[in-house]
């Protein structure tokens, strides 16, 4: 056995690996809301309160941090939350899409609900104090609440140019807080919103006149997003719903059936025209097809990818990118047998001599689909994310993995057969 037809080996029981991790891995794909069923809520941000100085595309990051904390309170699987701006109605929108959900007045209620935001001190006997990771059970609610903070804000400390967060009580939760750290300096005392901590700051002493510094190895990023989280006990901003969208489950099950059928019909129509017209190179392209089309749903799983109808559309256009690689090699290796070069010759300059096109196809998918994930819709994303997966492994498939297959079956053999196997078309020699 020769050393292409050992790497053809080592390549097929690679993605047979892959293929059973694809089947008994455990983790099954992620359905968007089109196909799994659920809710899509649409709700209108009212933006006209913000002082005019205020930075809008905060204020709605914010509010979007608020609402993806609620929703993830609801036990749905890959809730998505976005947020987009309508330049038709000059407006901000937030959408919500519950896989699984299907009763919206609930959801609406949980999402439009005010968080609840408290500070916990440690029970006694709690772990020491130099560790952060309590459990619930270790903390006792006391009575300052989200209520009683005025503002919170982001600061840098004078000397180290450290991020810390500065809170500012209202009168009333200067003198609770000045108490709460009076009796427990050297202990922990937690910040929780919506049941969840979200900082765990140890007194160091009393704090009186109604401001608290929370410091830490904060991240500038990660100090923002907690000052957005504090000044977030209530949502940032008014939201009120100006659609909502319900799939049955039904429904989305026939979705994912008759995708499922369209893909297998499109992909049998392929491989019954790759056998038939490049009849032997055409069945290495059908079996670098199936590796294809195994990576590409590992993927799918392993990252995960949120598939959704207009995904599925994304992942069956880049599976004819991939033959459109194959087609381009083939003809360019027909070209150069008819020129009189040998079998394995015609291989190499076919591949080579392809090589341009591929890359400058696959080079412009690749940029559409970026262009379309950064300024389409959340659709259109999904489209967009599949088909650069698609190009990008098409690309390493057509180079690669059919080029060790036709490296495998090369023979010095003149024989009629063998011009046969190679021929293409009508063609019988």
């Amino acid at each position: 056995m020769n050393s292409a037809k050992i790497k053809a080996f080592w390549v097929i029981v690679a993605i047979a690996a892959v293929g059973f991790y694809l089947v008994k891995g455990g983790k099954d794909f992620v359905l968007g809301l089109d196909l799994a069923g659920g809710s899509a809520l649409t709700y209108k941000i009212d933006t006209s309160h913000l002082p005019p100085d205020s930075n809008v595309s905060d204020s709605v990051a914010s509010l979007r941090d608020v609402v993806e904390r609620r929703v993830n309170l609801f036990g749905v699987r890959e809730p998505t939350v976005t947020t987009e701006y309508s330049r038709l109605s000059s407006e901000w929108r937030l959408v919500v899409e519950l896989p699984g959900v299907t009763d919206v007045k609930q959801a609406a209620q949980m999402i439009g609900e005010t968080p609840t935001l408290d500070f916990r001190t440690e029970k006694a006997g709690a772990k020491a104090a130099t560790s952060t990771d309590l459990a619930i059970n270790d903390f006792e609610q006391t009575k300052l609440t989200g209520s009683y903070i005025e503002k919170a804000s982001l600061i840098f400390d004078s000397t180290s140019n450290q991020p810390k967060v500065q809170l500012q009580f209202t009168s009333e939760g200067a003198n609770l807080f000045a108490q709460i750290t009076k009796a427990n300096v050297g202990k922990r005392l937690a910040i929780y919103l919506d049941g969840s901590p979200i900082s765990i700051p140890v007194v160091n002493e009393e704090i009186t006149g109604g401001k608290a510094v929370i410091s830490g190895n904060f991240t500038t990023e990660e100090a923002k997003t907690l000052v957005g989280r504090l000044n977030a006990g209530a949502l940032p901003l008014p939201i009120s719903i100006s659609g909502t969208n319900v799939v049955g489950p039904t429904l989305g099950s026939s979705a994912v059936d008759a995708g499922v059928k369209a893909a297998l019909i499109g992909f049998l129509l392929v491989v019954i025209f790759m056998i038939l017209w490049y009849r032997l190179p055409g069945v290495m392209a059908v079996i670098a097809l199936i590796c294809y089309s195994i990576l590409m749903l590992a993927l799918f799983k392993f990252v995960p990818v949120t598939l959704t109808s207009a995904g599925i559309a994304g992942f069956i256009i880049s599976v004819g990118l991939a033959v459109d690689a194959n087609v381009l090699t083939f003809e360019r290796m027909k070209e150069e047998i008819r020129n009189g070069k040998s079998l394995k010759d015609a291989v190499e300059e076919g591949f080579a001599r392809a090589w341009t096109s591929i890359r400058d196809s696959h080079t412009a998918a690749i940029i559409v689909s970026v262009i379309l994930f950064a300024m389409g819709t959340s659709v259109v994303k999904g489209f967009a994310f599949t088909f650069f997966l698609g190009a990008v492994v098409s690309l390493i498939s057509a180079q690669l993995i059919t080029r060790v297959f036709m490296r495998s079956i090369v023979t010095n053999s003149s024989s009629w057969l063998v011009k046969f196997l190679f021929s293409s078309g009508f063609r019988t020699k």
